[in-house]
């Protein structure tokens, strides 16, 4: 069972997909990252200096009694949403980029190979040395 265990855990599909997601994991504090810090702010300066993440419809209003919250604000926060859909698109569109360039490399080297591959066709014989061929036959038949 160990062996087994070994041959699954160490095959090259597995640790290409456990880079693959550490690298995924990476790639979206890198997307939030652009989200949140260059993409929203320029999208809210163009909107009259909105903060999509203050977007947000009240419910309920929170209640309070001494300085102390009672009862919290019931919101829906739609501008979270609004900034989540950006950052699902923006790694949506990179990966489809992505993955659009590694199956161009691929055919690429496909045909490569397929080029490489293709047997020489046997030399035809010369005009001349049809003609001798038909000569000789000529000779033969007389």
């Amino acid at each position: 069972m160990w062996k087994e265990f070994k041959e699954f855990a160490f095959k090259g599909n597995v640790l290409d997909m456990a880079v693959g997601v550490i690298m995924g994991g990476a790639f979206g504090k890198i997307v939030s990252s652009i989200v949140d810090d260059l993409i929203m702010p320029i999208l809210g300066y163009f909107m009259a200096g909105m903060d999509f993440k203050s977007l947000k419809f009240v419910m309920s209003e929170a209640i309070t009694e001494g300085g102390q919250v009672v009862k919290p604000e019931a919101a829906i926060m739609y501008g979270n949403f609004i900034q989540n859909v950006v950052d699902f698109l923006i790694v949506a569109l990179s990966i489809f980029a992505f993955i659009k360039l590694i199956n161009k490399s691929r055919e690429k080297l496909v045909k490569q190979k397929e080029l490489e591959t293709v047997p020489d066709e046997p030399a035809k014989p010369t005009q001349e040395e049809l003609l001798a061929e038909i000569r000789d036959l000529l000779k033969e038949k007389q």
